[in-house]
């Protein structure tokens, strides 16, 4: 063992708590030297032990018809998606590698979302990304928009997954701290599954693809603090990313599990070996035995603590049955892949790591894991003072604008509502002939699954702004939206992985939003019946810079899979032809609470969030779905960022038509076409089946109005003209590239 002199002050540098250092004492019966101390600073990180997040993480149902793999369980979740298939899908952040180095920590957090999902088996077939990003009009902000998005083009497009839904938003809030969710979804035979587990004492284990280098020591520790005005030295603990060699693994991975020699098998991400070989060796109930001199490197003069704790990319740990090595390397000599043996499964608790023959550390496998010995903290957290201020809003105070068609060009140039094609056109979203939304945009991705009648959708969702103004109401509301967007296609919501971003969980306030958020979630999951499968927690997206901290909103991003079982019934957004009747389901409420409009027009940022109603949207949901199965509607649109008057733009431009329709008298005008109140989608209906839809409205007891009709090109509100299509389309489609090319 290592006779380096470890103290509390050690492993305070290394980012644990001197009460934590005596715990790991404990568990070991004495001092640590500094590779085992450098284990546990990594392993009990935040972004590794969740020791913040997981006493109210376990409150989230998690249990479900569809589910296959409960959360926590598995790399990512699982769910059944029929005809023998079963959906592997994951979100996770990249966020503080973005702050300091934009290209690399964006691509190499696409990298490491996908290898979740193919070391389980499946084949990722989709990505999803949401983002958020500062003041537009900096410099910085450019600078990382540009970087992130690049990123996350050159390394998926090279890597041959196409982008099928997304989100971006801007606010001051993010200016310091950007955040960069990546989703990946894959599909896999449900008898063809891979588990990250070790057992079987003598099987062999291998490290498989790229070599170790420095890239990313203690990446786990830096996602696990403020970002500060320092945080640019740390650019070493960001990793780098090979696209083609994942592209590689990817393959070669599919090949060695049909093998049939393969135990398991794990990426390595956060913490690299010693992550994947805890985490393994504690799902199997085995120890593992590891010579950190046969790992293949890339540096000259790794110390045996960088070795163990390198996030170098595109690497693997895979445990193969003794005596079929030989079928396994075939495998990977076949795609020229790099692989070496470096250790063996062992019985017991205990992973042993050997270094040119000396033994430099022995720690038990079950005190580094999530809800394993890792330590489990319930922090202190109360109700910020803004939160009552924000309820005070009073809608009578806020003018009313004497010109809405110029309220209208400045809402759809604003960067949170206007087109983001500058960032999707840079994505591949045609690759792999599967995206059924590239010429016909709904409001969510939708993957044709050949051969079978189905098609697998999915989003991502979350307006932080909602959820700033109050936590528990915002949550909700991003679980909502997203089963919104997923109901209007026609597909019924299944299950959710989410990447909650929050600011430092030591703020007793910013816990609280944690907190309140969680419940919300909690509650709004049970509602829709989609469990949550996994995900991620990113804390400490707060930064210190001077004598100043400020934490970004609360951002609990939603990644929501949901099952379309007849393509046919595959709705899109746009409006089909003129003539077609528009009418909105839903509840109208006199509600500019949170809104796009309030913020940006009026520049008012202390307000609630927007009305919700739990028990009207489900069944505003479940009525939206059978219009559809019943061929009643010719499209669906849900209202949301922007309002009313986005949503029923973004459905005429896809055919360049137009729209003429009447507000509601007993609503304020600006509320009527600008406001957030949630539950409501845009449908058009033809004219043979209007009395048929009008019939059935009716019957399901949902509220709903009768707008106007579509038009050719022009676009009427209450007989005035805010203009032809073709000139509101060319504000929102250009307005965010001149915003970054100012």
């Amino acid at each position: 063992m290592s006779n380096q002199t470890v103290t509390v002050e050690t492993a305070k540098e290394l980012g644990l708590l001197p009460e934590e250092f005596e715990m790991i004492k404990k568990y070991l019966g004495r001092t640590p030297n500094f590779t085992e101390l450098s284990i546990y600073s990594v392993m009990w990180s935040e972004h590794a032990s969740y020791k913040n997040s997981i006493k109210w993480l376990k409150t989230l149902p998690r249990k479900g018809s569809a589910i296959l793999a409960e959360a926590g369980t598995e790399n990512a979740g699982l769910v059944d998606i029929g005809n023998g298939l079963a959906c592997a899908f994951k979100i996770e952040s990249h966020n503080h590698p973005c702050a300091v180095e934009p290209y690399q920590g964006a691509a190499t957090g696409v990298g490491g979302i996908n290898r979740d999902i193919f070391t389980m088996g499946a084949r990722p077939v989709a990505q999803l990304n949401s983002l958020r990003f500062g003041n537009i009009k900096l410099d910085r902000t450019r600078w990382i928009m540009k970087g992130v998005v690049k990123g996350i083009g050159d390394y998926g497009n090279a890597f041959g997954i196409p982008v099928l839904a997304g989100e971006v938003f801007f606010d001051d809030c993010y200016n310091t701290n950007p955040l960069v969710n990546a989703m990946s979804v894959g599909i896999v035979e449900k008898d063809k599954v891979v588990s990250a587990v070790s057992k079987g004492k003598g099987n062999p284990v291998y490290i498989v693809g790229s070599a170790t280098g420095k890239d990313g020591i203690h990446g786990a520790t830096f996602a696990s603090a403020n970002i500060t005005e320092e945080s640019a030295e740390d650019i070493p603990s960001i990793q780098v990313g090979d696209p083609f060699q994942e592209k590689i693994l990817l393959e070669a991975t599919q090949e060695v599990i049909r093998t049939g020699a393969l135990v398991g098998m794990q990426d390595m991400g956060a913490a690299g070996i010693i992550c994947s070989t805890s985490e393994m060796s504690e799902k199997g109930s085995h120890g593992m035995r590891i010579e950190l001199d046969k790992v293949p490197l890339r540096q000259k003069n790794m110390e045996a603590w960088e070795i163990l704790l390198s996030e170098s990319q595109e690497r693997m740990l895979m445990v193969v049955q003794k005596g079929r090595e030989s079928e396994i390397e075939n495998v990977l000599d076949k795609w020229d892949i790099s692989y070496a043996v470096i250790g063996e499964v062992t019985e017991g608790d205990f992973l042993e790591f050997y270094h040119h023959g000396e033994l430099v550390a022995k720690v038990p496998a079950s005190t580094l894991v999530l809800g394993g010995g890792a330590p489990v903290y319930d922090r202190e957290y109360r109700e910020p003072k803004y939160f009552k201020e924000f309820k005070k809003f009073d809608m009578s105070k806020v003018p009313e604008p004497s010109d809405l068609i110029d309220v209208a060009h400045k809402i759809i140039s604003q960067p949170n509502i206007a087109s983001k094609r500058w960032v999707f056109e840079q994505y591949d979203t045609m690759i792999g002939t599967g995206n059924m939304t590239t010429n016909f945009p709904s409001d969510a991705g939708v993957y044709n699954l050949k051969g079978t009648n189905n098609a697998l959708v999915m989003t991502v969702d979350c307006n932080s702004r909602y959820v700033k103004a109050d936590p528990y109401v915002g949550a909700m509301i991003a679980v909502a939206e997203a089963a919104r967007n997923i109901s209007c296609t026609g597909a019924k919501p299944l299950a959710i992985t989410n990447c909650l971003n929050f600011g430092n969980p030591y703020n007793p306030e910013v816990y609280w939003q944690f907190v309140q958020a969680i419940k919300g979630m909690g509650e709004a999951c049970k509602k829709f019946d989609t469990p949550v499968t996994g995900g991620n927690v990113s804390f400490y997206n707060q930064s210190s810079i001077g004598d100043k901290e400020e934490a970004v909103f609360p951002t609990p991003t939603i990644g929501m899979i949901g099952l379309l079982d007849n393509k046919n019934h595959h709705t899109t957004l746009a409006f089909k032809e003129k003539g077609h009747m528009i009418y909105l389901v839903g509840k109208s409420v006199n509600d500019l609470a949170s809104s796009e409009y309030l913020y940006s027009y009026h520049g008012i940022k202390e307000s609630p969030a927007p009305y919700f109603d739990i028990e009207e949207e489900f069944e505003m949901q479940k009525t939206i779905r059978e219009l559809i199965s019943h061929n009643l509607v010719q499209s669906a649109h849900d209202v949301s960022d922007g309002g009313l008057f986005v949503a029923l733009l973004e459905s005429a431009m896809p055919r360049n038509l137009g729209f003429d329709i009447t507000t509601d008298a007993e609503i304020r005008t600006d509320a009527f076409l600008f406001g957030e109140a949630q539950g409501r989608v845009v449908v058009s209906v033809s004219p043979s089946r209007e009395t048929q839809f009008i019939d059935y409205m009716v019957s399901s007891k949902i509220p709903f109005t009768a707008l106007g009709h579509v038009t050719k090109s022009e676009v009427r509100v209450d007989d005035i003209s805010f203009g032809f299509i073709s000139d509101l389309k060319n504000i929102y489609d250009t307005a965010l590239e001149k915003l970054i090319n100012e």
